[in-house]
């Protein structure tokens, strides 16, 4: 979590040096424009074997079958670098072909994202390759190293840009997001080697590449049905106002804040766990890693989401707002991040559900849901376009990933074969009410306090207040409601704390 906290924080800066620079421009649309195929290629090649790999990989180590383990592991390395390197090199040579079906820009616009799409193809592979052997490390409860490569792929992204900006433009991103990629391998690699298991091996005949390969192209199908919800965001939001794509992508940025620094720690921790409980036919104890983990995101992101809706224009003000980010910006912003912030605690949810899910082998169900919450998105979006507008994407978001939700929730219940729903839902319920108070509280203070002065400090000063206030109201009650989420959060920080106390 210490890892991802630095990682989350540096995303942040990354995000602020990208405003400052570029604002909500043209530039940056055509940036994250020419970043969606990398996007996809990567979602569903590399992050489905990743997804598949984890719960076979810690299968072996768990069985006490490390050869085998490793056997498998340098196969599919080495499969991976051959097959990411040729795609990565047809991606740019194809780019002007599939860049204009993305992106429907001017034509100086999209000759601009074609290029950075050139550019990019080629993240790809040390991005997957850092995340396979990040999956590894988890299998061996190693956590660090890999939640550690944002910390080194930010800061190389944050140095480019602020350096390279006035002689490269907005090329300037595609460097530095390149060299990032690269770092990423090499961060995981002295963990990866110190474990002194790793041999050269490529045995195509191996057992674990049938299982592997058994499971992975549901799992591909349904990270591609993920990445096809990202595919008509960029599509639709293309066709509006200029500046409509970075806007959406600062809310979403925002609203991944607490995903990011808590939610992804559980699922990266519990998903190598799922697997060794399900390996070792130990259902008793994976129904309550289940209930404790939902428990726990709910009791993080619910008053999470709350908060961002009630201090979206603070938030955003402070955050951005300097340099090219201007106050229309601000404004812009501002109006998308509740619409994003409501799926939050489905988005989160969706994370641990799915992954227990893959270890428990159900994976075909759970993709087909996938697929069905990707066809609701798309209908939605349509149906909202013309009256929303990009709030109406965002607002089509929240909505399929709370159905998919509910969905995922009953098929692992069946699965598993029941878990504590009651706690869950009563622990709902005590958060929800803490949550919604805390709003009116927030609600009150925003009505009777003035507006902070205009510069940075200010502003700064004045939302550090207001989240310091909404987290004692919000803690406040959850003590006097007894939520055992509450008291969970502080026994396992005061253990570790008796923990590093040495003995007499």
């Amino acid at each position: 979590m210490g890892a991802t906290l630095a990682s989350t924080l540096l995303g942040f800066v990354r995000e602020i040096v990208y405003a400052r620079m570029y604002g909500t421009s043209w530039q940056l649309d055509a940036f994250l424009a020419a970043a969606v195929v990398p996007t996809i290629v990567f979602g569903v090649f590399s992050g489905a074997l990743v997804t598949a790999l984890v719960p076979l990989f810690s299968d072996y180590v768990s069985t006490e079958r490390e050869d085998d383990a490793w056997r498998l592991a340098s196969t599919v390395l080495l499969t991976l670098l051959v097959m990411l390197t040729g795609a990565a090199a047809l991606g740019a040579w194809l780019a002007p072909s599939y860049v204009p079906l993305i992106a429907r820009f001017p034509h100086a616009h999209l000759a601009l994202a074609v290029g950075m799409t050139r550019i990019l193809m080629w993240t790809i592979v040390p991005i997957s390759l850092s995340g396979v052997i990040g999956a590894m490390l988890n299998a061996y409860h190693r956590f660090g190293a890999a939640a550690a490569q944002g910390i080194a792929a930010n800061l190389l992204i944050i140095l480019a840009v602020t350096l390279g900006t006035h002689r490269y433009g907005a090329y300037a991103l595609v460097y530095g997001t390149l060299a990032g990629a690269i770092a990423q391998v090499f961060v995981t690699l002295p963990n990866f080697f110190a474990l002194r298991r790793f041999r050269f091996a490529f045995d195509l005949r191996h057992p674990g590449v049938i299982r592997l390969l058994h499971v992975l192209a549901p799992i591909a199908i349904g990270s591609a049905a993920g990445q096809i919800a990202l595919f008509f965001d960029r599509y639709f939001a293309s066709a509006l106002p200029a500046g409509t794509i970075s806007g959406m992508n600062y809310a979403v940025k925002v609203v991944g804040f607490p995903q990011q620094i808590f939610v992804t720690a559980v699922a990266t921790v519990v998903f190598p766990l799922f697997a060794s409980q399900f390996a070792l036919e130990n259902k008793a104890a994976m129904r309550r890693s289940i209930s404790t983990a939902v428990r726990v995101v709910v009791f993080v992101t619910l008053p999470s989401a709350v908060g961002l809706c009630m201090l979206a224009g603070p938030i955003v003000q402070t955050l951005f707002e300097r340099g090219a980010f201007t106050a229309d910006a601000t404004v812009l912003c501002a109006h998308f991040l509740p619409f994003a912030a409501v799926g939050l605690v489905g988005l989160a949810a969706n994370v641990v559900l799915t992954r227990a899910l893959y270890a428990s082998g159900a994976v075909r169900a759970a993709i087909a849901l996938s697929v069905a919450s990707v066809a609701l998105n798309v209908i939605l979006s349509i149906a909202w376009l013309p009256s929303l507008g990009a709030r109406g994407l965002l607002l089509a978001n929240a909505v399929s990933q709370t159905a998919q939700t509910i969905a995922l929730l009953a098929l692992a219940y069946r699965v598993i074969g029941g878990f504590d729903v009651r706690g869950i839902g009563l622990s709902l319920l005590k958060v929800g009410g803490c949550a919604l108070v805390m709003a009116l509280a927030l609600a009150v203070v925003q009505i009777t306090r003035r507006p902070p002065d205009p510069n940075g400090f200010a502003r700064l000063a004045n939302l550090g207040e207001h989240l310091l206030f909404g987290a004692f109201v919000f803690l406040g009650l959850a003590r006097i409601v007894d939520s055992r989420e509450l008291h969970l959060v502080f026994d396992l920080l005061l253990r570790r704390r008796r923990d590093l106390v040495p003995l007499p």
